[in-house]
């Protein structure tokens, strides 16, 4: 081959100072020479950054522990002990109880018996689904991590409120006898069961037919601790009629008991005591040597008790001459307004000198 033909090769100088040649295009050298800090953009990661993605908790691996988890779920859960009084909704009323929402990890169960003080057909007389209302938690929570509820607990701290409340007033209820034994009547007050002792039951019918009667009692004992609710047909009755009565008054009344002590005299359906000591200026053995059970007879009002409820009576006090009650009772009850008229004089003297007028002997 000729030279003219072929093509000569051309040696190049190499500066050293110099980069060497590459094959970038002049935009490639430009885009080189600008700053990158003018064309950052924050935090923007390309589609295959494994961190773009939605991060998943491995709750099964180490790094997340069951123990952890129930420890995250405490936090957004309440401390509840029993005795507490919390709020809680009804989501669900089952046969044998009702399920209630109160913030738990488990819905807590109330059974059937401690939905109210009193007795209900269903729980559908007494609650609602959706209804929020007050419950008390009875118990820690059993293997499933329920709690039990209550509602009569609720109730049955407010009836004793409740009743203390009233027996501070000294005040008169009405209730409903719903059984008998042979102490006395069973009531019913505030959803309390009360007892009214047959000493203090004053009426003429037999216990049995008081049953779904209702009667005028006061209280006699209120003890919570010992769950005691002692109550007294006698004592309203009394008060009743002291309010109608008087000291020095004459009434007409029907023994209706004799002790060795006395007789009870019923005078318009309360009973008062004639006591032994009250019967005669002259001194007798027993009552029953002279009274009788039925007898009708005069007696004489001495003393109006209305705290203890007793109504003390006199006989002794209308004797126009001592000893008459056992020799000419009728005497006494013919004379006996007038013997009372003199008896008032006598007390109405002993105010103005400021003595103490004369009361009845004590039991």
């Amino acid at each position: 081959m000729s030279e003219s033909n072929s093509s000569p090769v051309q040696e190049l100088e190499v500066d050293e100072n110099k980069a060497p040649a590459t094959n970038q295009s002049d935009s490639d050298v430009i885009a080189e020479e600008i700053s990158e800090e003018e064309f950052q953009i924050e935090d923007v990661p390309s589609a295959d950054d494994p961190g773009s993605r939605v991060k998943k908790y491995d709750f099964d691996g180490p790094g997340f522990s069951l123990e952890e988890f129930d420890s995250l779920l405490g936090k957004y859960d309440y401390n509840f002990k029993p005795g507490d009084i919390v709020n809680g909704t009804v989501f669900a009323l089952e046969t044998k109880g009702a399920m209630i929402d109160i913030g738990a990890k488990t819905a807590a169960f109330m059974p059937m018996q401690e939905v109210s003080i009193n007795r209900v057909e269903g729980l559908s007389d007494v609650l609602q689904a959706s209804e929020i209302r007050q419950f008390f938690i009875m118990s820690e929570e059993n293997e499933d991590g329920q709690l039990s509820l209550s509602i009569r607990r609720i109730e049955y701290q407010r009836a004793w409120e409740r009743v203390r409340q009233l027996q501070k007033e000294d005040a008169t209820i009405y209730s409903e006898v719903f059984a008998t034994n042979r102490g006395g009547a069973l009531v019913r007050v505030e959803g309390l069961r009360g007892f009214i002792p047959g000493s203090h039951i004053s009426t003429r019918k037999a216990k049995e037919e008081l049953v779904a009667e209702y009667l005028p009692l006061k209280f006699l004992e209120v003890d919570e601790e010992r769950n005691r609710l002692v109550l007294s047909h006698r004592r309203a009755l009394v008060e009743r009629k002291m309010n109608r009565l008087e000291v020095g008054e004459v009434v007409v009344g029907a023994v209706r008991g004799i002790k060795p002590y006395g007789a009870f005299i019923d005078i318009g359906g309360v009973s008062g005591l004639l006591h032994i000591s009250e019967i005669s200026h002259e001194h007798i053995e027993t009552p029953h040597s002279v009274l009788n059970v039925n007898d009708q007879m005069k007696v004489m009002i001495i003393d109006l008790d209305a705290e203890r409820g007793r109504i003390s009576l006199s006989t002794k006090a209308l004797e126009p001459e001592p000893g008459d009650m056992l020799t000419d009772p009728q005497k006494v009850f013919d004379k006996a307004e007038e013997m009372a008229a003199k008896y008032k004089e006598m007390l109405l003297e002993q105010a103005e000198e400021g003595e103490n007028p004369i009361t009845s002997m004590e039991v």
